[in-house]
């Protein structure tokens, strides 16, 4: 059965829908370029920039910027000591003190990974004994693997890669990762792989892509 030939990625430009835009790969410089040709705002990192041209190029309202972040030093902190009815300020931080009074409470085990951030950066008002609970019952979400957020794409696609080729060269994996993101969004279903190799280089195939 002929295999159809590769769609051909579009010219990154005005003309585009935001449909469109969403189904193929861009670098940060692309976006950024076509952002300040619009007169949109190019901060906030690739996920915001991506979004506020998807909106523009659509004709809908830009999705409201992002709240700055307050000063350091702005809001209250903790201070020893601390106990379980201590009340979470708005604005604090993953301080030493909190370090100390949750290894204290948690066990040497205790960091402040992902879920413990987010719980002490928006739940202004909860107490500590709260977020010590919230530690026991996010142990099974933090022990799964995560993903890699998208700005570290490449990253994501060299490590599953060399996972499926461990004898696999740098250069058979940038090959295939020029090939991968040369197609849509939406061509990277089922049959295709993050762990394709370079054209030529034989071997098997990886897992199938999750995105």
């Amino acid at each position: 059965m002929p295999v159809p030939a590769p769609e051909p990625r579009p010219a990154l430009t005005a003309e585009l829908t935001g449909a469109e835009l969403l189904r193929w790969y861009w670098t940060l410089a692309e976006l950024t370029a076509l952002a300040r040709a619009l007169g949109l705002s190019a901060g906030g990192g690739k996920a915001a920039v991506t979004e506020r041209l998807a909106a523009a190029l659509d004709g809908r309202p830009l999705p409201p910027p992002a709240a700055r972040r307050r000063a350091a030093g702005a809001s209250r902190q903790l201070a020893a000591p601390v106990d379980a009815d201590t009340v979470i300020p708005e604005g604090q931080r993953c301080s030493q003190v909190l370090r100390a009074w949750f290894t204290a409470e948690l066990g040497p085990s205790f960091h402040f990974d992902a879920p413990m951030r987010a719980y002490i950066a928006e739940n202004a008002g909860r107490t500590l004994g709260d977020a010590a609970r919230h530690w026991h019952g996010t142990r099974a979400e933090a022990a799964r693997p995560r993903e890699i957020d998208a700005p570290f794409e490449l990253n994501r696609f060299l490590r599953d890669w060399h996972t499926a080729h461990p004898a696999g060269t740098r250069a058979e994996a940038l090959a295939a990762w020029r090939a991968h993101r040369s197609r849509p969004r939406d061509r990277k279903g089922p049959g295709e792989t993050h762990g394709t190799r370079a054209p030529g280089a034989g071997g098997s195939q990886g897992p199938a892509e999750t995105r």
